[in-house]
């Protein structure tokens, strides 16, 4: 049996974003199921396979990782070849500091600026704690881009696409769908992520999807869509 991705809304769920988009990047091959996050069966459906009844999953035969960034550890062990981390030690510490401190932080951001891929970019007023974590982000990335990604020839934070990229991409998001104002390190770096395949297929799936959550609608009970593709 292969790997099993169980993740919620493409439209909406940032935390099924990070797993699923450095799998595809890497080449690394899973079967995935989409459960709507308003399911009525969510809970039962996702604790069947984790105990807390939240996406994403991992499935690998008897094994099940239920939290995005040790899903991207354990991928990361499991499949070498996709060099999730950097090969240094320096800076794969380096890459673990800014994916956990993403992990872990800019709840201010999360909380004002959902995920939400479909809507059509528009800027939305911005508080204090939100700013804040905007200019922390910037520096995280212009600080990567700078000591490790343009030293090793690509465009992400650390050269090549990896685990750190992947737990920043609904961030990404979140700034080009709310017209989030950046310098032009972070605009480039935007452009690199949005232009990957990948990035390009999981949006436009989460336009094809016909759930709407309310909670995550910024604009509701106006619902502004792009134009599936």
């Amino acid at each position: 049996m292969g790997l099993h991705l169980v993740i919620g809304n493409k439209n909406y769920s940032s935390w099924s974003f990070r797993p699923w988009i450095a799998m595809t990047v890497a080449g690394i091959p899973f079967e995935e199921t989409v459960v709507s996050l308003d399911d009525p069966d969510f809970k039962a459906r996702v604790g069947q396979h984790s105990g807390t009844g939240k996406v994403p999953v991992l499935i690998d035969g008897e094994v099940r990782i239920w939290e995005s960034l040790a899903i991207l550890e354990y991928v990361a062990e499991t499949h070498p070849e996709a060099e999730l981390w950097p090969a240094g030690r320096a800076e794969r510490a380096h890459a673990r500091a800014v994916a956990t401190e993403m992990h872990a932080g800019f709840a201010a951001l999360r909380r004002a600026l959902p995920m939400n891929m479909a809507r059509p970019p528009a800027a939305r007023p911005l508080g204090d704690e939100v700013r804040r974590d905007v200019v922390r982000i910037e520096a995280i990335w212009r600080t990567c881009r700078a000591r490790f990604g343009e030293p090793a020839g690509g465009p992400f934070l650390f050269g090549r696409f990896g685990a750190a990229d992947a737990m920043y991409a609904p961030v990404v998001s979140r700034f080009h769908t709310y017209a989030v104002e950046v310098g032009p390190d972070a605009r480039r770096y935007m452009d690199a992520m949005m232009a990957l395949p990948a990035w390009q297929a999981w949006t436009a799936a989460a336009l094809r999807e016909p759930w709407v959550l309310p909670h995550d609608e910024p604009d509701w009970p106006e619902v502004p869509r792009l134009a599936a593709t």
